[in-house]
């Protein structure tokens, strides 16, 4: 390879790694209702987004009085499946937990 050919070549390996952008991040957010037990919300935050027990008590009681609370911040095929976990855990248990994503 020549040494024009090799600066072109580095050159477009330079403009390849810029082009490169990290993924959009999506927060996961609950939604407090009159009917879910703070038990099963904690329960949710444990066992789907894998919060020790201290943190989920924690994330429950903000629900709770706020209304929405912070589960965990994600790319967005991973929020999209752990909404649908939630749902899937709530509805089995007849709960109406909502739970939703938004872009960060």
């Amino acid at each position: 390879m020549s040494d024009n050919e090799l600066k072109s070549a580095e050159h477009r390996e330079a403009e390849t790694r810029e082009e490169v952008k990290s993924p959009s991040l999506y927060k996961v957010l609950l939604l407090n209702d009159d009917y879910t037990t703070m038990d099963f919300v904690v329960q949710v935050l444990e066992e789907v987004f894998h919060k020790a027990p201290a943190e989920a008590t924690q994330i429950m009681l903000h629900v709770h009085k706020k209304g929405i609370g912070l589960c965990g911040i994600y790319t967005r095929d991973i929020a999209e499946t752990k909404v649908a976990t939630v749902h899937e855990l709530a509805r089995g248990k007849g709960f109406p937990l909502m739970c939703m994503m938004e872009k960060e």
